[in-house]
């Protein structure tokens, strides 16, 4: 079955010719991230790999914004996974939201990000795991994680402190303030800022810019970019970004912050 013809439960795919548009399609919730979105988004960006007719993937948000972060509220029934059956089962689906970020960064579709209004936690883990961000006057991205008393996981620290620098990620991080528009602009977290009407545009502008490309040339430099990136590392910390997640949501400093399945 194609990537079109699956039955998304948190996703809305659009197939345009050569651009892929994936919509994180929960706007009564403000798109807040469910373990079936998180699911759904790291089985899409990896089926990609044997897509060879779409060229560019766009990731945005239906209705008022991009996304709310983590639906501490406690997703619905058909936005929850089984519960695991072994420890072992457990721990893969702790680091369910490393691989959806890890997913989206090792795509070998150009990945663009078209940000409105807010980007929260894992939001923003989203967005900063594509190559091009495209935001909107009105967008601000954010990431709470040491307000409510956990570490930000998912292999999001070490994508920030590469993407924007760590004194730029160590304030982001430590300060859990939003960063509107014009700042994330000058700091790399959006590539081009527009206003929210034009905001359509500006991402169609991009992806026929990269479409127009040589495709093998452009693959090519993407596996570049994304080995240099990592030339330096001698291990990946994230592997246990799961583990920490779950300890630290077990603490009390995250005590009442978060709606939990029961074990």
């Amino acid at each position: 079955m194609s990537i079109t013809d699956t039955d998304w439960k948190s996703l809305e795919v659009e197939q345009q010719g050569p651009v892929l548009r994936v919509w994180l399609n929960r706007p009564e919730r403000l798109n807040a991230i469910s373990p079936v979105m998180l699911m759904e988004i790291g089985d899409l960006f990896s089926a990609l790999e044997r897509d060879f007719d779409t060229r560019v993937v766009v990731l945005g948000g239906r209705g008022r914004c991009f996304s709310a972060g983590a639906d501490r509220k406690g997703p619905e029934p058909e936005q929850q996974i089984p519960s695991p059956r072994s420890d072992r089962e457990r721990r893969w689906l702790d680091q369910v939201g490393r691989r959806a970020c890890q997913a989206i960064e090792d795509c070998d579709v150009v990945t663009v990000a078209r940000v409105h209004s807010h980007a929260v936690g894992g939001g923003c883990c989203f967005a900063m795991a594509c190559d091009f961000r495209i935001g909107s006057e009105d967008a601000s991205l954010l990431v709470p994680e040491v307000d409510l008393g956990i570490p930000l996981t998912w292999g999001a620290t070490s994508r920030l402190i590469h993407e924007i620098g760590a004194a730029h990620a160590r304030e982001v991080l430590m300060m859990c303030e939003r960063i509107p528009s014009a700042k994330a602009l000058a700091w790399g977290m959006l590539h081009e800022v527009v206003s929210a009407e034009e905001l359509d545009a500006a991402v169609d502008g991009w992806t026929e810019k990269l479409v127009s490309k040589p495709e093998l040339a452009i693959y090519m430099t993407k596996t570049q970019l994304r080995g240099y990136a990592r030339r330096d590392a001698l291990g990946d910390a994230s592997e246990t970004d799961g583990d920490m997640l779950q300890r630290a949501m077990t603490s009390n400093d995250a005590a009442g912050r978060f709606s939990l399945p029961k074990k």
